[in-house]
């Protein structure tokens, strides 16, 4: 096991878990959550930020909830994944749309935001822009105001430029997914790397980012805003885990991506190395 070879206690921050384990991964075979659990020792992660799939016009609170009753008395930790009901887009019809919608049923409130926070079973937030859209302004303060961290799904429909101005400017972490370029967009992880020169909150996680040259960059100029995450089950955590083991970076670096930032920003896994 790596832990054993390398000494690095690897955690990571990026793992969808289906609470029945009826869609298929690593190797089209069903992730239960039993499996996933051993996937994940075997891989050398002793611990996981795990999550409900995205799924669009749908309220989240029975996948939030089978997540959180399936993590416990395993080494996962439960966020809660929400949604809202603003799109991106700079144009005059995007502000008119946003400007008119109002929540439906299956749409995240601000009590929900809170009801998640003040549960001990969810440690932080997790949406992706392009199924859930983004959180509108009643929502966003209420995230402010627990203060738990947000993981987003950066890509087409959540390039840089849109979340520096929808949740970067908020006194919440953030943890961008894939670098912000998924899928492959080399030029706008270069963009989201760029960001965290202007956003102290901001953190970066690795999963699907296939760039050497890109991960070695950030790791080497921002040591302490780089988390790993694995993709499961879209992608093997072994893969993952060598993906980054194999960077021309020093171990220490290595160390704080796989351990110690992720420690920083989510406070059960601090309590848990701790202990």
């Amino acid at each position: 096991m790596l832990e054993l070879e390398h000494g690095f206690r690897v955690v990571d921050v990026y793992a969808r878990l289906v609470p029945d384990g009826t869609t298929g991964g690593l190797g089209g075979q069903p992730i239960t959550p039993d499996r996933l659990e051993r996937e994940m020792h075997q891989a050398g992660i002793t611990r996981s930020i795990v999550f409900p799939p995205a799924s669009a016009n749908t309220s989240y609170v029975a996948p939030n909830n089978g997540v959180a009753r399936h993590s416990v008395d395993r080494p996962f930790v439960a966020v809660a994944r929400i949604n809202g009901t603003q799109q991106s887009g700079a144009s005059v019809t995007a502000r008119l749309r946003n400007a008119v919608s109002s929540r439906q049923e299956f749409h995240t409130t601000p009590e929900d935001v809170e009801k998640y926070a003040y549960d001990d079973r969810f440690h932080g937030f997790v949406i992706d822009p392009t199924v859930d859209g983004y959180p509108d302004d009643a929502v966003l303060a209420t995230l402010e105001d627990v203060d738990l961290p947000v993981i987003v799904c950066g890509g087409v429909e959540a390039p840089p430029e849109t979340l520096a101005t929808t949740l970067l400017e908020r006194s919440f972490p953030v943890v961008v997914a894939h670098f912000g370029g998924h899928p492959l967009e080399r030029s706008r992880m270069h963009e989201m790397v760029d960001l965290l020169d202007a956003y102290d909150d901001c953190y970066l996680e690795t999963s699907f980012v296939r760039y050497r040259d890109l991960l070695e960059r950030a790791l080497l100029e921002h040591p302490d805003r780089v988390l790993f995450g694995s993709g499961v089950p879209a992608c093997h955590p072994d893969v993952a885990v060598m993906e980054i083991l194999t960077l021309d970076v020093s171990e220490d670096k290595l160390w704080r991506a796989f351990s110690k930032n992720a420690c920083r920003v989510f406070e059960a896994l601090a309590a848990d190395a701790d202990a």
